[in-house]
């Protein structure tokens, strides 16, 4: 499984560079985090497809290898929307929470050694519940799970 490193420095590098679409290996780790990313408003789509062109009826004919995910970087004023992305939990030192800490973070408080969240922020936490395993900090803390807090965006 690639780190979600990657994900975060090339989300955060393509801004930068005020590129329109990135395109990311195919992995449950990115679907999720970009997804988390859609949903809070950072980008504006995301689309599977193969690494020509953003397609969905390709993607499923596509092998393996050829299989990626598109999304589309959104921008306010000739600004990029997302100014950074940060990984909170290192391949060196994971940063497991419990729903008490998540809160603390949420609600403006630093937990463990993390800084609390700002106004437009979100975490993204990993999670072991099957259904939910990819969950922005806020929506963790209201199903109640605690997991790995694996990187914050601004």
């Amino acid at each position: 499984m690639p780190l979600p490193h990657y994900l975060c420095s090339h989300v955060q590098n393509a801004f930068r560079a005020r590129h329109q679409k990135i395109l990311v290996d195919h992995t449950n780790q990115n679907l999720g985090i970009l997804s988390i990313l859609l949903r809070a408003g950072f980008i504006s789509s995301v689309t599977r497809g193969t690494t020509h062109k953003p397609s969905p009826t390709d993607f499923h004919t596509a092998g393996d290898a050829e299989r990626r995910i598109w999304a589309d970087l959104k921008y306010r004023n000739d600004m990029p929307v997302l100014s950074e992305m940060e990984l909170v939990s290192k391949p060196s030192k994971r940063i497991y929470m419990d729903v008490s800490e998540i809160r603390r973070i949420c609600t403006g408080r630093r937990a463990q050694t993390i800084k609390p969240l700002g106004m437009g922020e979100v975490a993204v936490v990993r999670t072991s519940h099957p259904e939910h395993e990819w969950l922005e900090a806020r929506e963790a803390l209201q199903l109640k799970l605690g997991g790995e807090v694996i990187c914050r965006a601004r």
